[in-house]
């Protein structure tokens, strides 16, 4: 498994973990309206980034390259389909908007983790 793969691994993972954290500690913590938002957040930011690694390994695989315009249409597809989900969330009310954001940050902080993983595994390798 090379490096890039191991990073998207590591990030995957600890999407849905923190995910579930996140989740439970707002419907625990906070009101079931913040625990819903993180959820909600969560879930529609981590099927987003599945869908653009599947988008992106099905476009640059040989021999079946996609055009440029191809992958771009996609990724303006699903932004518009992810604010249209955002949108509703927000105007039925049924969520918190604080907990709608912490939800959204989900894969933001799994690639934190991941950037602190590799930093760790470079220093170990240098000091030993």
């Amino acid at each position: 498994m090379n490096d890039q793969q191991r990073i998207l691994k590591i990030i995957s993972h600890a999407n849905w973990l923190l995910l579930f954290m996140a989740s439970a500690i707002g419907f625990i913590n906070f009101s079931s309206e913040v625990g819903l938002g993180i959820a909600a957040g969560g879930l529609i930011v981590t099927i987003n980034f599945h869908l653009l690694a599947r988008t992106l390994r099905k476009a640059l695989t040989p021999p079946h390259i996609a055009s440029v315009k191809g992958v771009i249409f996609k990724y303006y597809i699903r932004f518009i389909i992810t604010g249209i989900f955002i949108f509703c969330l927000m105007a039925s009310k049924r969520v918190d908007p604080i907990g709608l954001i912490a939800g959204l940050s989900v894969v933001v902080a799994s690639m934190f983790i991941a950037t602190l993983n590799e930093l760790r595994q470079i220093i170990m390798k240098e000091a030993g």
